[in-house]
């Protein structure tokens, strides 16, 4: 059976905004206007298409997205709605790189939300098509002109007005259509609205947006510009004509008014999306990793990309795809460009929420879902053996926290890691490691509300328990100053002995630094170390006093002080050592004897060198309103903070600060709390700094009283 809907009539949305904005209520408005369903669901009744997860009715709010369809007047709309929380941008990042439009939401009594301008960053990386909505506009604060001027200093001029209301807040219930130059008068149940002429006291306000909305369309056309010029106005097909185009090319941003709540304002919206938003075919052809372009054509060979995995109980791992090229049929074998491995389609599906209805076919540009790929995950490319290619991956942030974890009962271990392998499957902005230096398996996320989903998904799904602790610092240690040591090592205990003896200098390195003063040099060698930094090792020995074949057991005795610290147990850096002379003994002499040597001289050489603490520096960034801005500076200075520049961005500032590791610990919830969710963050690791005296006194008396060879942080 052919699918119902070819290439040129399928569409496919992603709803953007920040928490709040009114994005699962319009997901429930289109799929209630166009006869999807037969009423309308809400998040405080719990009840929505969308929202249909456990944990999302718990909390009140999207974590995932969630894919949806519909049918409107002779197309196919794929729908994913998608969560405003900035901890969940994986989730968004897979529909952005899915969808041919997306409706950015802005909240009519907020304005321009922190979440939005994040958001807006991925579109522009994606180039995708944008509309903007008002929502909210019966609410008591609701201002829209004020949001329209917030809008158009954040995103630019490109944003151009096609509806405005006629009155805001408990009043709403008319909007001025200026492309249709049409005012739509809803009851106040919403649903279809009375088509009315504009009122004489708008009108000179709608010829201006109007003619505002013609400039901005013909700007982007010469053929529509010298039409424009010629007759002083364009149809509403040539508008829409040129819109669509502007629109593909990321030239004009079409904004919309409406209320989601009580759904006016939605069905308009759903006609602009099928006769204006492009269709996959009219998007530019996928740039490929390798091979040539891929164009959406359902005759060419099947090429689909895996944007997203779920897991289900009892069912298995849904994977979702889009099919960028080709008619994917099931019973087709497809080849996973990424692993080489063959993969059998048995089952196609298309969703609704968490309803699955299964299909024979997904023509090109359609989004679905098959189940049960036996070695294929997110980013990966399926295709036609005659065709090879390779579709650009997402490329998801860097996490923003980390944690350690571990199984709270013995024994538990491996479910733990087969549990933690799955959720990275379903969420690639997840990562985990298993630290050698900290002896922690750590997790790391994006922020409390992301680790709140992660620890919620163990227990629930995978049933393990598990015990969450502050990560330990990988501090580093190094020295200030030249220090010498001797060591000799002797052991008789009948039969053969040990003895070794090593005298050594060590000193703090630096690129560029001459060689050893007043030792003879007879070798160098650098080693870079696998953590940071280096070690450089000099041969100074004269006359044999240790013969040559002992030197690499001194070196792997200092490489193991090296990395078990004699301040903290961290990681050494930055030393060079000269082994300048020593004894042994014809008989007794050996590499273990040398080792511990050489093992011992450096660690009485390192103590007697000004040694010196190193801490992680993080380089972060926070992007909050200006009216708390010194709420957010103020709490950064009690972590030790250095800010190093403050930016003003429309209505929020940008600070950006370098921050020591070990004063982030709490901070993702700390901003949150602080600012009830306004801010957002990001961080990275930028250098070593030295750890303040008192700092490195209390670290080092801490591990002295520990006897144990671990780092402490």
């Amino acid at each position: 059976m052919a699918a119902e809907f070819d290439t040129s009539h399928v569409k496919n949305i992603v709803l953007l905004g920040h928490a709040g904005s009114g994005k699962t209520a319009l997901a429930e408005c289109l799929l209630y206007e166009a006869g999807l369903i037969s009423r309308r669901g809400t998040v405080t009744e719990k009840n929505t298409t969308s929202d249909y997860h456990e944990l999302e009715q718990e909390r009140g709010n999207s974590i995932f997205s969630t894919l949806m369809h519909t049918k409107w007047r002779g197309y196919k709309i794929n729908i994913i709605d998608t969560p405003g929380y900035d901890d969940f941008v994986g989730e968004v990042l897979s529909a952005l790189r899915v969808a041919d439009t997306g409706i950015m939401l802005l909240n009519a009594a907020m304005g321009v939300e922190v979440g939005t301008d994040i958001i807006w960053q991925y579109t522009e990386q994606f180039k995708t098509p944008m509309i903007f909505v008002v929502n909210h506009l019966d609410n008591e604060k609701a201002d829209f002109d004020h949001t329209v001027r917030q809008a158009k200093d954040h995103f630019g001029n490109k944003l151009t007005v096609v509806q405005y209301p006629l009155q805001q807040g408990e009043g709403f219930h008319c909007i001025v259509d200026v492309l249709r130059m049409t005012m739509y008068k809803f009851k106040d149940a919403g649903g279809k609205p009375e088509k009315l002429d504009i009122p004489d006291s708008e009108r000179e306000k709608a010829d201006r947006l109007h003619k505002e909305l013609i400039e901005a369309v013909a700007g982007n056309d010469e053929t529509l510009m010298e039409k424009y010029f010629d007759k002083g106005e364009l149809d509403e097909d040539e508008i829409k004509n040129g819109m669509k185009k502007a629109m593909i090319n990321h030239d004009l941003f079409p904004l919309f008014c409406l209320s989601a709540e009580r759904n006016m304002g939605a069905g308009r919206l759903m006609g602009f999306i099928d006769n204006v938003c492009p269709s996959a075919n009219e998007m530019p052809p996928q740039e490929p990793v390798k091979k040539q372009l891929v164009h959406c054509d359902a005759k060419a060979p099947v090429c689909a990309f895996i944007y997203k995995a779920v897991s289900e109980p009892h069912v298995g791992e849904l994977s979702f795809m889009k099919v960028f090229s080709g008619s994917l049929k099931t019973g087709m074998e497809l080849v996973n460009e990424n692993t080489g491995v063959s993969e059998r389609i048995n089952q196609l599906f298309v969703m609704e929420g968490n309803k699955r209805i299964g299909v024979n076919e997904l023509t090109a540009g359609d989004i679905g879902a098959t189940l049960k790929l036996k070695n294929t995950h997110v980013n990966n490319t399926l295709h036609e053996r005659s065709a090879e290619c390779e579709l650009m991956p997402i490329v998801f942030p860097a996490p923003n926290m980390s944690i350690a974890i571990a199984s709270q009962k013995k024994g538990e271990e491996e479910k733990l890691a087969s549990a933690l392998h799955q959720l990275k499957e379903e969420d690639p902005t997840i990562v985990v490691e298993v630290s050698q230096e900290l002896k922690q398996t750590l997790l790391h996320c994006q922020g409390d509300m992301h680790l709140a989903v992660i620890k919620w998904k163990l227990q629930h799904q995978h049933k393990v328990d598990v015990t969450f602790s502050t990560p330990k610092i990988p501090y580093r240690e190094t020295i200030r100053s030249v220090a010498e040591a001797v060591y000799r090592h002797k052991k008789q205990s009948g039969g053969a002995g040990q003895f070794g003896e090593v005298h050594m200098r060590i000193e703090p390195w630096y690129e560029g630094m001459p060689d050893p003063a007043g030792l003879n040099v007879r070798n160098r060698d650098v080693h870079d170390l696998p953590w940071g930094g280096k070690l450089v090792f000099y041969n100074c020995i004269v006359g044999g006093a240790i013969d040559l074949r002992f030197l690499p057991s001194i070196l792997k005795g200092v490489m193991e002080k090296m990395q078990n610290g004699p301040l903290t147990g961290s990681y050494v850096r930055d030393v060079r050592v000269s082994v300048f002379d020593g004894r042994m003994h014809p008989v007794d002499s050996n590499d273990i004897s040398f080792k511990i040597a050489g093992l011992m001289a450096f660690k009485n050489a390192f103590q007697l060198a000004a040694p010196q603490l190193l801490e992680p520096i993080q380089r972060v960034e926070v992007l909050c309103p200006d009216d708390i801005t010194g709420s957010v500076m103020g709490d950064l200075q009690t972590r030790r903070a250095l800010v190093e520049g403050i930016d003003a961005e429309g209505n929020f500032t940008r600070i950006i600060a370098k921050v020591p590791l070990a004063e982030m610990d709490d901070y993702s919830s700390s901003l949150r709390s602080l600012t009830q969710g306004r801010a957002k963050f990001k961080m990275h690791f930028q250098e070593y700094a030295v750890v303040p005296f008192e700092l490195q006194k209390k670290l080092t008396e801490a591990y002295s009283k520990t006897g144990k060879e671990e780092l402490v942080g």
